[in-house]
């Protein structure tokens, strides 16, 4: 069993303080997707498993031991790097087994373990090459490779894909979560784009300034954002964001430009509160201008040949809708947007919290 426990890690440089009290449990077999933009802490959280960078507090269990004061060799890991990290002089072959040479592995056997690793990877027909001639898809999977022959009880992936252009990203997203499937070995994988991370993991982990900002799978993430950071970095184009005043109803939003929007959900917030309204582009749809629709202005549209993407105004706020219909707008033309109620998010306005995911959890713990 390979289980990750992290508990209250922390890690400063200095005085300088990285992360604090992050705490996060994997399952055996599992694999987490690390997501969040440069300087978050998600490749230091991944070297501090590793055992490339020392932990300042709290403690790291892989497969129910401690590791801090392990090596990383000790560890039981295996780690794929952005830059492939090969050694040039050597061939695929020898790349690939060098771990099983180091470690005394008699040729004949190393041999045959290469191959079948090479095979599993789509590489059998190029292990007498060297990296230089080799494409960036391929080196990748050298690296990967490389990992896979070590029978690893952990498969650490540090932005392996950042190197490779966007049809080479899509077919090795496909083929790591094959080769993770085939080998069900524990597997955390960091990166800042949300696209792998949707695609690829059981489990997200969106990290903010070295803190965990929410955990739950893709679907959990994107339909219950636990923040508005999470809401405007998870989805694409991003969530539409309307600030507004909680009514003295206390069930609808007042927006600056004096529309109301009645808000479904049950929501813990007062008459005069500030709020965020949140509302995916793809839940959107253009209407006509009419009674019960919210109002906004036409700028202009981007094609996505299946689709296309309506850039809209509500007062001065740009808002997007994404929509498969062709419709034929003039610019500055008034317009309505309809939307299911249930489409709609609301955000504490100074915290960023939402406030309905909010209630939701006081209603548990009052049940628990």
């Amino acid at each position: 069993m390979a289980e990750i426990s992290i508990r209250n890690v922390a890690k400063t440089y200095g005085k300088t303080t990285i992360m604090e009290g992050v705490n996060l449990e994997i399952r055996n077999g599992e694999f987490v997707v690390i997501l969040g933009p440069s300087g978050c802490g998600k490749s230091t959280l991944l070297r501090l498993i590793a055992g490339l960078e020392e932990i300042t507090g709290g403690e790291i269990a892989i497969a129910g031991e401690v590791v801090n004061k392990l090596e990383p060799r000790e560890r039981g890991c295996a780690m794929v790097f952005q830059n492939y990290a090969l050694y040039p002089h050597m061939t695929v072959a020898e790349n690939i087994g060098y771990a099983l040479k180091v470690a005394g592995v008699p040729k004949a056997e190393r041999m045959a373990r290469v191959a079948a690793t090479a095979k599993s990877v789509g590489l059998a027909d190029f292990l007498d090459r060297k990296p230089g001639q080799l494409s960036g898809g391929q080196r990748q999977r050298v690296a990967m490779a490389r990992a896979i022959i070590r029978e690893p009880q952990v498969f650490l992936f540090d932005e392996p894909l950042s190197n490779l252009d966007a049809k080479l990203r899509v077919q090795m997203r496909h083929e790591i979560r094959r080769i993770h499937n085939q080998i069900k070995a524990t597997s955390v994988f960091v990166t800042h784009d949300q696209h792998e991370g949707m695609t690829l993991a059981d489990r997200l982990v969106i990290m903010n300034r070295g803190t965990i900002e929410q955990i739950g799978t893709p679907e959990e993430i994107y339909e219950h954002p636990a923040s508005l950071y999470v809401a405007g970095f998870v989805g694409s184009p991003a969530m539409n964001i309307l600030p507004g005043t909680v009514a003295g109803d206390g069930r609808s939003v007042l927006l600056a430009d004096g529309q109301r929007v009645t808000i479904a959900q049950t929501f813990k917030a007062a008459p005069g509160q500030l709020v965020q309204i949140g509302l995916r582009p793809e839940r959107l749809s253009i209407v006509p201008v009419a009674q019960g629709a919210l109002g906004a202005s036409f700028l202009f549209f981007e094609e996505l040949g299946s689709a296309r993407v309506y850039h809209l105004l509500i007062e001065d706020i740009p808002v997007g809708v994404v929509m498969d219909s062709k419709l034929q707008l003039a610019e500055g033309q008034k317009v309505g947007l309809a939307f299911a109620p249930s489409a709609l998010h609301v955000f504490d306005g100074p915290s960023g919290r939402s406030l309905v995911r909010q209630l939701a959890d006081e209603t548990v713990g009052e049940l628990a």
